[in-house]
């Protein structure tokens, strides 16, 4: 690897493909590659220091920062969640009128049973129980926070698609009129893994269906979501498929997929990955941890690696719980000091914790339980 972050975002810009799948594992900087992208293609002012126009529109993080909540402190009674100032949401929910279709959008991705109410100038929302639409406010969880927030935006690019279908002088605005990307950053951080087939199956369609000259960039740590939208994104989109000449809004050829990695030293490379290749999520990991254990770089979210790993094995091979998969003590049960650091080290409260060091006793701990768990249950190694 040789290549910085700013020239990963060049290289993405360079590939004239209408979809391009990133698959990376956290903290490798999707984010981050999300907003020098942007920066890259659509810069605030243009060469000449004037307002530049609209070139990209993104998802990631930061856009969840448009939404900030009043907790009622006093009164405990009327939280909501605000909305600051913004032309496109003000697009979306004033002039176009999409707060219905965005309630309905997050009633589909969360559980259905609570009731968004926007205020009448759209600059906060109020969440009630839909069976106690007359009680209190009540304040919904980080993981609903973000669908809603992917619900403003999956409808703001439903409509700035759908303008972009019609010729300019149809056009309710010009707002988009030079859009060329789309850069979405992992919507389905806080989604059952139903929810998370449903969104990646309605976001590949509307991305199959929008104007040629639109390209998207996807990136997401999760390996089903990838590999749902590389199945969708490997299958052809017909404007009529019962037309006898059918036109072709989209084909396979038109998707790229790859693999985002950083180094120890800090370098990034973009690896092609097959066009009908799925992601072996598990070998994966193991290849990340074994690098890591390899480069002295074990941190304590590689235990969280591991019980990911453990967990998903058990379930696949019939056994009650992970810990039955552990290396066994010589009194038949489970290896207690594995079993107290694959707890202790994939549980933290705060994401800069699973950043920090690890003792050199646990560094052992975790070589050894890699290495068992490869030659116990047959792990082969990840081929790129």
């Amino acid at each position: 690897m040789s290549n910085t972050l700013t020239e990963i975002a060049e290289q993405l810009k360079a590939h004239n493909k209408k979809v391009q799948l990133i698959y990376a594992c956290n903290g490798t900087g999707k984010t981050r590659l999300s907003r020098l992208f942007k920066e890259l293609v659509s810069p605030k002012v243009d060469e000449n220091g004037e307002q530049a126009t609209l070139k990209a529109l993104y998802y990631n993080a930061f856009t969840e920062d448009l939404f900030y909540w009043d907790n009622d402190l006093d009164g405990d009674v009327d939280r909501k969640l605000k909305i600051h100032p913004n032309e496109f949401t003000k697009w979306v929910l004033e002039e176009q009128g999409q707060g219905p279709k965005i309630i309905e959008h997050f009633q589909r991705l969360s559980s259905g049973t609570i009731e968004p109410i926007f205020s009448a100038d759209f600059s906060e929302i109020a969440f009630k129980m839909k069976s106690d639409t007359q009680g209190a406010s009540i304040k919904i969880s980080k993981g609903e926070e973000s669908n809603l927030v992917w619900s403003v935006f999956y409808s703001l690019l439903d409509l700035a698609i759908e303008e972009l279908s019609s010729a300019e002088d149809d056009r309710s605005t010009d707002k988009f009129n030079d859009l060329e990307y789309v850069f979405i950053d992992d919507p389905v951080s806080s989604l059952d893994d139903n929810h998370l087939i449903e969104l990646a199956v309605d976001l590949a369609k509307l991305v199959k269906s929008s104007s040629a000259s639109l390209q998207f960039i996807i990136t997401t740590h999760n390996p089903l979501f990838y590999n749902v939208l590389s199945n969708e994104f490997s299958n052809k989109l017909a404007k009529d498929p019962n037309a006898v000449d059918i036109e072709w809004l989209y084909k396979p050829r038109e998707s790229q997929k790859y693999r985002f990695d950083k180094d120890s030293t800090g370098n990034f490379e973009l690896t092609i990955l097959g066009e009908n290749t799925p992601l072996s999520y598990h070998l994966l990991l193991l290849t990340e941890i074994r690098e890591a254990i390899v480069s002295n770089q074990v941190r304590k979210y590689h235990f969280s690696f591991v019980r990911n790993i453990l967990e998903k094995t058990a379930t696949f091979l019939g056994y009650k719980g992970w810990a039955e998969l552990l290396p066994k003590a010589d009194d038949g049960n489970p290896d207690p000091f594995a079993n107290r650091i694959i707890n202790l080290s994939s549980h933290s409260a705060h994401a800069g914790e699973e950043t920090g060091e690890v003792e050199a006793n646990d560094k052992q701990k975790l070589e050894e339980l890699v290495n068992y768990l490869s030659s116990e249950y047959g792990f082969w190694r990840q081929e790129v």
